[in-house]
């Protein structure tokens, strides 16, 4: 994602960030926290939500956001934590990986 600073720089300059967040049946705890991640004003980053084949109503929600970062991964079986983040890691480009919980705030 490149956008333009107010100085009319891209951002390009800034190292990309991707905010991975795994995800599984956790709609409760997104849309207490997810909110804090999105308000980020850093302006080269991306946060990519992995969802581990929720039952809930947590992908329906994820992809009611409207946010130029948010991406969405879903897979197609729970892959447990560890499984869940290297299947969805391989697939994110970015020069910095900032694994998150789904129940923590940013600040």
């Amino acid at each position: 994602m490149t956008e333009n600073l107010p100085d009319g720089e891209p951002s390009t300059r800034y190292l990309h960030f991707a905010v991975v967040v795994l995800n599984w049946n956790g709609r409760r705890h997104l849309q207490h926290y997810l909110p804090s991640v999105l308000a980020t004003r850093y302006p080269n980053w991306t946060c990519v939500v992995v969802d581990n084949a929720s039952t809930d109503d947590s992908v329906n929600w994820i992809k009611s956001l409207n946010h130029n970062a948010l991406k969405l991964i879903e897979l197609d079986e729970n892959r447990g934590y560890t499984g869940g983040y290297n299947l969805a890691l391989a697939g994110i480009e970015a020069d910095v990986y900032v694994l998150l919980n789904s129940d923590e705030a940013v600040s």
